[in-house]
């Protein structure tokens, strides 16, 4: 929001500077007022174009820190249940769906894994790549 405020002002002093720029040179008032319209329309047109770049930005950013939140969500969760052996559990999530890797003991820790992942906010769907290994 600060940077589109940002914009705008700089837009308004671009204006202001352009229209004192053609009231200096002696022309009629229609020509002059036709360069301000001018001046006015590309300037407005730049400025859509980077309000539009910076939107595009965040939400790229928002994404990526959405993801980063839900994957330390997921780890959280398995770290706490007692039985899963987190450090053989890999989570890595992206764009709201998390891929859980590596190897549990048996498929009740896998299922539980599963269902944690699913129950954390956010998370859009869990990839099982997780494998059973017998002791």
């Amino acid at each position: 929001m600060k940077t589109l405020n940002n914009l705008k002002i700089i837009s308004a002093v671009l204006l202001f500077v352009a229209g004192l720029s053609a009231c200096d040179k002696p022309r009629p008032a229609e020509s002059a007022g036709k360069k301000i319209d001018q001046a006015a329309e590309k300037v407005g047109d730049k400025v859509d174009a980077v309000v539009d770049k910076i939107g595009a930005q965040s939400d790229k950013a928002g994404v990526a820190i959405n993801d980063t939140e839900i994957t330390t969500q997921v780890k959280a969760a398995i770290f706490a249940m007692p039985g899963l052996k987190t450090l053989q559990i890999n989570v890595l999530t992206s764009k709201g769906i998390v891929k859980l890797s590596g190897s549990v003991d048996n498929q009740a820790s896998s299922d539980r894994a599963i269902a944690l992942a699913e129950a954390v906010d956010g998370v859009k769907a869990v990839e099982n790549r997780l494998e059973i290994k017998s002791r």
